[in-house]
């Protein structure tokens, strides 16, 4: 899976550049929104948009989604680079949420660098995130596989209701995170990243599903099997953060101990509370609702999460969203080889090292 997403990438990004170009001029911007009723300014328009979202983009990410797109279009039968437009759709709503919650979430590093809102400016951060929710949009209207109506049609309502969807996710995430208690369940916890992160998962299955004119019960199956794989890749980060963390709590800074330091109530901490000793659940209810914490709380926290069993406890439901995961797709009549590949891809998000 890893020489999968190392071969497509560059592939993704020239496509994703075809949408909107690393340099900006009136002639993309006519060809591609329209003329305008007056005047365009392209240079505004290339420091607003394109080179806060290329400064994203560039600074890596797996491309998973729109990898993901692309094998499930050969296990459906079809040649990927007939679709690969199309593949650039979760990917560019995946960066866009990541933009627009890394304000709301006021957080202040993505992918090792200052998140965007630092850098350019909490406006001009928003309006970027917010466009690319609208950019691949214009993918279905270019249509640059000459769907069926129909089809197109099916694609916008599918991508309506899970986008709404992930604003739940991001709704629930946003409440918990601005209340001191912890006091969401498990099962609350999962929907949340069901909705959250699954939701965008889902449009890559169903997308793929829809847009090769699948019949609806393959179409549910595969959007089961991608939310169960984002909800354990979802887990799969949290205890990521928890592993690496203790793994250097020598090497204290701004990378260290992320999901304490910020108060996120995730799996392993929700279990760590329900299961940990009344003193020691207390102790990290009170590190989690600080607004600052020293490095030697963080690394008390995450001692009392790895004390509490919550590690091994949020590895087995990951594997186990994993199995559920892989039995959506060996059950459809899939090509043999790309199916490999969805199998594969259930265990590398739970165990990747990355």
């Amino acid at each position: 899976m890893r020489e999968t997403l190392a071969e497509w990438r560059p592939v993704i990004d020239e496509a994703i550049a075809d949408l909107l170009p690393r340099d900006v001029d009136a002639e993309y911007l006519e060809s591609f929104f329209g003329e305008p009723t007056y005047e365009y300014d392209p240079d505004g328009i290339q420091r607003a948009l394109s080179d806060p979202i290329w400064d994203l983009l560039d600074r890596g990410g797996k491309r998973w989604r729109a990898v993901l797109f692309l094998v499930f279009v050969e296990a459906f039968g079809e040649d990927p680079a007939d679709y690969l437009p199309y593949a650039c759709i979760p990917e560019i709503l995946h960066n866009g949420t990541i933009i627009v919650d890394d304000v709301e979430d006021e957080a202040t590093m993505r992918r090792g660098e200052p998140a965007l809102h630092h850098l350019y400016g909490r406006d001009v951060a928003l309006n970027a995130g917010n466009a690319m929710y609208f950019l691949p949009l214009k993918v279905l209207t270019h249509d640059p596989a000459d769907l069926p109506a129909e089809r197109r049609l099916a694609a916008y309502e599918m991508l309506m209701d899970e986008l709404n969807r992930t604003h739940l996710g991001q709704g629930m995430d946003i409440c918990w995170h601005n209340e001191r208690d912890v006091r969401v369940s498990r099962e609350q916890y999962l929907e949340m990243c069901a909705c959250k992160t699954g939701c965008l998962a889902r449009i890559v299955a169903r997308l793929a599903a829809i847009i090769t004119d699948q019949p609806p019960e393959v179409e549910d199956a595969v959007a089961r099997y991608a939310e169960h794989t984002a909800v354990a890749f979802q887990i799969g980060d949290d205890i990521l953060d928890v592993e690496n963390s203790l793994g250097r709590a020598g090497e204290f800074g701004k990378e260290f101990g992320n999901d304490v330091r910020e108060g996120k109530k995730t799996l392993l901490v929700i279990h760590a509370i329900e299961e940990a000793d009344p003193a020691a659940a207390h102790r990290l209810q009170e590190i989690l609702a600080a607004d600052e914490n020293t490095d030697e709380e963080i690394l008390e926290a995450l001692s009392i999460i790895e004390g509490a069993g919550s590690i091994e406890y949020a590895r087995e439901r990951a594997l186990d969203l994993a199995a559920e995961a892989r039995a959506e797709v060996e059950d459809l009549d899939l090509e043999p080889g790309p199916t490999e590949e969805l199998l594969e891809f259930t265990e590398f998000v739970v165990e990747r090292d990355i």
